[in-house]
């Protein structure tokens, strides 16, 4: 038994380690992903060109690109010229290679052996491995389902902080992943947290109150088409277990559908109702991917602890530095590492009082929009009449003067655009820093160049 303990804590160090690795290139892609908006040159700029101080761009040794230690050897600052260098760079290693190792310990409890049921995202209906099958063994099944769940907390981080930074969630990032989390499903097939359709025992109740409704309208001994929840048995649809394959690959699309379903309804209902953007498109992308790996009912889980995350972080923000612009891919990024460690006291209450509503989700689903519509229109309308709603930006959409100088002015930097040459005095330009670049641009430096040139620079 202490054997066990050992090797399970040295898999623990290992995961740490491998997970500052993996935050050093995070760290790389937060830093360059969203300075490249086509999709393929963003990838290449990941490898190159290579890291470099990007004060004197001389390249960093492979020592000092040891994850944590390199930056303490360094103490902080560049080898060669004792620039700065930020304190998050170490800080996001030690994160992801902390995450990477807590989430093993919840997800894969192996204190006394493989236990499935003790498992973090462990739910009744959910896989549970094959006894003596080597492929898809108890201990297989988790290892697999977590090297997948690693692949959506790398993209988490990364999204995370890019958009703290800049308020955008580009697609290089959401889309691999994304990508990843449907082909690990359709191939693996038992890396799932729970089924794609099911019920369970503590579903009977909703499955006795359609029942009532259908006696109260007469139709007791038939069901219609749409209710036929009701006389499912307590169980998964036997085509699951005969097609896991086809299984997986429903449960990952129907996730992303839901998930980026779900916060583009809310985008939607809060841009009509504030006038404004409430919800940037990117919050849509992220949870389409979160949705690729946990399905479409972990997608409702992960938006409620979402909601609940931003109400106890958010709200005291607001309070003490009035920001009403709140990057919102965070909190979905927080809900959905809360799903993976504790799906299995979470997931409970959703099948007893959410799921358990049946085919009547989606009508409901309808209503909660709607009533969110309606409550922030009423909060705008409470906002105009206490004087706090802000400026509406109304625009045409047209190319007006004040754009066409806006361009200019960030196209051209030479001083003397729309004016006559003149001479003055001759420090000035190095005075504003810009005698290298009309040297450059006038041809100073060439034997050829006019005299009346040389004159007037």
């Amino acid at each position: 038994m202490n054997i066990l303990f050992v090797e399970y804590a040295v898999a623990l160090g290992s995961l740490f380690v491998l997970g500052s690795v993996f935050g050093s290139l995070l760290n790389v892609c937060i830093y360059r992903l969203p300075r490249e908006q086509r999709f393929w040159n963003a990838l290449k700029y990941l490898v190159y060109p290579p890291s470099h101080c990007p004060r004197c761009t001389n390249r960093i040794r492979w020592h000092d690109n040891i994850p944590i230690v390199g930056w303490l050897m360094l103490r902080g600052r560049c080898r060669v010229c004792r620039g700065s260098i930020s304190a998050r760079y170490p800080l996001i290693e030690f994160l992801t290679g902390a995450v990477f190792a807590l989430v093993y310990w919840f997800e894969v409890p192996l204190w006394w052996g493989p236990v499935v049921t003790e498992s973090s995202v462990y739910h009744v209906l959910g896989p549970t491995g094959l006894a003596g099958a080597s492929w898809i063994s108890p201990s297989a099944m988790l290892h697999s389902r977590y090297a997948v769940h690693l692949v959506l907390i790398v993209a988490l981080i990364v999204a995370t902080f890019i958009d703290i930074d800049l308020r955008v969630i580009p697609d290089t990032v959401t889309l691999p992943a994304m990508s990843v989390g449907v082909l690990a499903n359709w191939l693996v097939g038992q890396v799932f947290i729970v089924p794609l359709w099911y019920k369970t025992p503590a579903m009977g109740t909703a499955a006795l109150m359609y029942e009532s409704v259908l006696e109260a309208l007469g139709q007791s001994g038939s069901i219609p088409g749409w209710t036929q929840y009701v006389a499912m048995p307590v169980g998964v649809p036997s085509w699951i277990s005969a097609h896991p394959h086809l299984h997986g690959l429903a449960m990952s699309l129907a996730g992303i559908v839901v998930g980026g379903g779900s916060v583009w309804a809310v985008r939607i209902a809060g841009q009509w109702a504030l006038k404004r953007e409430a919800m940037g498109f990117g919050d849509v992308m992220l949870m389409a991917m979160i949705g690729s790996f946990v399905g479409w009912q972990g997608t409702l889980v992960v938006f409620v602890l979402a909601l609940v995350s931003a109400a106890l972080v958010a709200i005291p923000l607001w309070l003490v530095w009035r920001d009403r612009e709140l990057p919102f891919g965070p909190y979905l990024s927080l809900g959905a590492l809360l799903t993976l460690l504790s799906a299995r006291e979470v997931w409970p209450w959703f099948d007893t009082r959410l799921f358990a509503m049946g085919p009547l989700l989606a009508p409901a689903a309808l209503f909660m929009v709607a009533s969110l519509t309606l409550m922030l229109l009423a909060w705008r309308t409470v906002q105009r009449m206490l004087g706090l709603a802000p400026a509406e930006i109304h625009s045409d959409g047209g190319w007006n003067p004040g754009d066409q100088l806006a361009y200019l002015a960030c196209q051209s930097s030479d001083d003397r655009q729309g004016q006559w040459p003149r001479c003055d005095w001759p420090g000035r330009l190095a005075a504003r820093g810009q005698r290298q670049q009309h040297t450059w641009r006038r041809g100073d430096c060439c034997q050829s160049a006019p005299a009346w040139r040389r004159h007037n620079e």
